[in-house]
């Protein structure tokens, strides 16, 4: 089963008119292969593909320039970050022919893949995308892509055992494999254990001091940890949101999971029912529905942050669009109430607006700036 990625493709359509190199960039297994099989399948000209997974394509640019220069139309490379001295060749062969264009993929993030910024600045765009999403399923999908998660091959696994099966391989193949192929000599084990440890943190503000304690590690090693979790695309770092105030503001990041099926799997929960009857049910719908919203709102990973001033009040979600600011508040709650939180945020923020996402499943206004939204409603966030 396949899947069309259309506003995607309308994307890469758009960047590649006017750079010359555009990188997808995500988790491994999510998606990005066949996106770019389906970009190149209405690509109008030739299209050649090298894969740095397979040997006979990583042997065939053992002379990169030679073997690249000659190439016309459209080229993907996928798997990039396994090979980053391609990147200054992609630099020369971008200025030299103009009409070529280069599609490269990549399952670690931009800070990891160095080389990308420092060689192809002004020449490179990039799409970040992850697994499915609501937007793109429908909202009937919801509880299934909640508790399996959005990599494409759990979601669509023919029952729960496979799907949980799928993701305890995904987390073995990630350490063992993975990290190594990055150039990052960390050992599976101790990079395991703090994957897990970190899922109780799921939603939390991070404290590397508390964590390193529990793993006999150091502050500096429990951030490093979570930097390359983050630069992996398995956590997300939601950063604070910073103004001139006299309040004492929280400066430490939250932490979540991207993926909520990745977070069941670190705690061995095999399905609905598991999930149900487990403590951190409400933090787990609650982070997906965060992270759907995010994807809804197409925030990039520098426009959302969260808003918390210590032991008074916090919002879960914040961004800046058009000169206003805008909050996002997530209540695993049949009924959310406007809370003394939110009319905090809303006055200390000059909030535009305010939306509330529950799981039920009529919207409803709160206040003159807040709304209360179902999951299923995430296209009512719209900004002026």
């Amino acid at each position: 089963m396949q899947i069309q990625r259309t506003t995607e493709i309308e994307l890469l359509n758009k960047l590649l008119k006017n750079n010359p190199i555009v990188a997808i960039l995500g988790p491994r297994q999510c998606g990005k292969t066949t996106l770019s099989r389906q970009f190149s399948s209405q690509w109008p000209l030739e299209v050649t593909i090298f894969d740095l997974e397979n040997p006979r394509d990583i042997q065939r640019l053992q002379e990169p320039l030679l073997a690249l220069e000659n190439i016309e139309g459209l080229i993907i490379i996928d798997e990039i970050q396994r090979s980053p001295d391609l990147f200054p060749v992609l630099r020369v062969l971008s200025d030299r022919y103009k009409k070529t264009k280069y599609l490269i993929l990549g399952s670690a993030s931009r800070d990891l893949i160095r080389q990308s910024s420092e060689s192809l600045a002004g020449r490179i765009s990039y799409v970040e995308i992850g697994g499915f999403s609501l937007q793109l399923l429908g909202a009937s999908k919801a509880e299934k892509l909640w508790i399996r998660g959005t990599f494409p091959r759990s979601f669509l696994a023919s029952n729960e055992a496979a799907s949980y099966q799928w993701r305890q391989d995904f987390i073995a193949t990630f350490l063992e494999r993975d990290i190594p192929q990055l150039g990052i000599n960390i050992p599976a084990k101790s990079l395991g254990r703090f994957w897990k440890m970190l899922a109780h943190y799921h939603g939390q503000i991070f404290n590397a001091s508390e964590i390193g304690k529990s793993l006999g590690i150091s502050d500096h090693t429990a951030q490093r940890y979570l930097d390359l979790l983050s630069g992996t695309f398995m956590v997300r770092q939601l950063r604070p949101w910073y103004y001139n105030t006299k309040k004492r503001i929280i400066k430490r990041p939250k932490v979540y999971f991207r993926d909520s099926g990745i977070l069941h799997a670190l705690f061995a929960l095999e399905g609905k029912k598991d999930v149900l009857l487990h403590p951190k049910l409400g933090a787990s719908w609650e982070g997906f529905a965060l992270e759907e919203a995010i994807k809804t709102a197409h925030l990039k990973e520098d426009e959302a942050f969260f808003w918390g001033v210590h032991a008074a009040a916090e919002i879960d979600l914040v961004f800046q669009k058009k000169g206003e600011l805008y909050g996002i508040e997530v209540k695993y709650a049949q009924a959310p109430n406007l809370t003394q939180s939110m009319r905090s945020a809303l006055k200390e923020l000059s909030l535009k607006h305010l939306w509330i996402i529950y799981p039920g499943k009529e919207s409803y206004p709160l206040d003159r700036n807040v709304t209360a939204i179902p999951l299923e409603d995430l296209n009512k966030i719209k900004v002026a």
